[in-house]
């Protein structure tokens, strides 16, 4: 069994995770706890009811039941994995239920190969809701591009609904970004990653394909020592994987080698060749020293900017 970011696990006590981080071998994955067996939850699915837990109630239950799994992320033990749910498995399955992820669904079909287009989030493991937002996977970064640009395309031409100022609105209080509004929602227009359709909104989201895995370098993933929050302007040299999690900008300065944004919000948020202004923990390693943005859930007191937008 071997996971990717995006997919979900299912433990045998029936907790339901996200995973956020490659798999690189080891006895557990990184994971986040999601949803929990609940007779009262407000959530409904084959298995069940379950209530979503948030950032802090999530570490706050596994600290009380499972205090093993509590690192910096939730570190799931392989033998406790039940099952393992593919977005790229689940989802021909989910769009012949549901009209609006079937109508994405050809959409992204149309430029990209079905095996490499998935959908993740509560569609995933069935307990979505009426408001529920879509979160589609796509697979390796020239699939991705190409989603971007049948998005933009299907935008243009009334296929897809732009994305109006109150929807932008409600993305910016979910996001709170150390950003003001105006500079947020110019980043994320250029990143053409969102969409909207029939006043549902949804993202399409990066996951390294068989080949782009073979070229995860596990230094990355490794635990530096902090040195403190510190604050540079520097030059971006490779944004190949800044939609990536982490999200890596590798940069042209003197002391610092690259950033690594471990919160979706500074994903894709620059690109080679443009001066950024960013904040976040400086971190040195035993190959590195690097700044990473998204060392909390709120990432308080840290950003990424392109100086190009502001």
């Amino acid at each position: 069994m071997r996971a990717r970011i995006r997919d979900f696990v299912i433990t045998r006590q029936n907790w339901i995770f996200s995973v956020v981080g490659y798999d690189l071998g080891g006895e557990h994955l990184q994971c986040f706890l999601r949803y929990i067996p609940d007779a009262q939850g407000d959530r409904k699915s084959d298995r069940g009811r379950y209530r979503k837990l948030d950032f802090h109630d999530a570490y706050e239950f596994l600290r009380r039941h499972r205090p093993e799994y509590v690192k910096d992320v939730h570190a799931v033990p392989r033998e406790d994995v039940k099952e393992l749910l593919r977005p790229e498995e689940q989802l021909p399955r989910i769009a012949a239920q549901n009209k609006q992820v079937s109508v994405i669904y050809e959409l992204l079909a149309q430029h990209i190969p079905r095996g490499q287009i998935g959908i993740t989030g509560s569609y995933l493991c069935g307990l979505n809701t009426a408001t529920s937002d879509l979160d589609f996977v796509i697979y390796g970064r020239r699939h991705f591009d190409n989603a971007r640009a049948a998005v933009q395309a299907a935008t243009t031409d009334g296929r897809l609904t732009a994305i109006t100022d109150t929807l932008w609105c409600r993305i910016y209080e979910k996001r709170r970004p150390e950003l003001s509004y105006e500079t947020f929602v110019a980043h994320e227009l250029r990143k053409q990653h969102r969409g909207a359709l029939d006043g549902t909104y949804f993202d399409i989201l990066y996951v390294r394909d068989a080949d782009e895995l073979r070229q995860l370098d596990p230094r990355n993933y490794e635990r530096g020592e902090k040195l403190g929050y510190q604050t540079i302007t520097a030059r971006v040299t490779d944004s190949r994987f800044a939609f990536d999690s982490p999200a890596i900008y590798e940069l042209e300065h003197p002391e610092i080698s690259k950033i690594l944004s471990f919160t979706h919000t500074y994903a894709g948020q620059a690109v080679a060749g443009e001066l950024v202004e960013a904040r976040g923990v400086l971190e040195r390693t035993t190959a590195e020293t690097r700044l990473v943005v998204g060392t909390t859930r709120e990432a308080r007191g840290e950003w990424i900017r392109s100086l190009a937008l502001g």
